[in-house]
């Protein structure tokens, strides 16, 4: 059965490339347009890995994901954050809010299906 992925961001170009990727390689996914309706989509459907944006409007990708971590179903389930944001900083506050790991943007397509890969098979 395929692995199921919430991609989070609000960028409509970010969604569409990870999207391309992702479902290229045989992977389910569902889009959401910012942390509220990621953390809606979350709450209705059990995803086994989750990626957020961190500059969205409304919740951010920290806050989101620290809302998440609060869920049973969501303690340990890879969260990576994909984002402009690549400051040390930035890093360790996505680590203590619960990110598995971090992407930068622009990504490159094989190198996220590398992580997907590696965190869910």
């Amino acid at each position: 059965m395929a692995k199921k992925i919430l991609a989070v961001d609000d960028s409509a170009s970010i969604r569409q490339m990870v999207s391309f990727t992702l479902k290229s390689a045989g992977y389910e996914l569902v889009e959401a347009v910012d942390g509220q309706a990621g953390l809606a989509a979350a709450q209705a459907a059990r995803f086994d890995l989750v990626l957020t944006d961190q500059n969205m409007p409304g919740m951010d990708g920290l806050t989101l994901i620290r809302a998440l971590r609060k869920l049973p179903t969501y303690g340990s389930t890879p969260i990576l954050m994909l984002t402009t944001e690549s400051s040390e900083q930035m890093k360790t506050m996505g680590r203590a809010a619960g990110a598995t790991g971090w992407l930068v943007k622009p990504f490159d397509p094989q190198k996220l299906l590398d992580v997907v890969k590696r965190l869910v098979g």
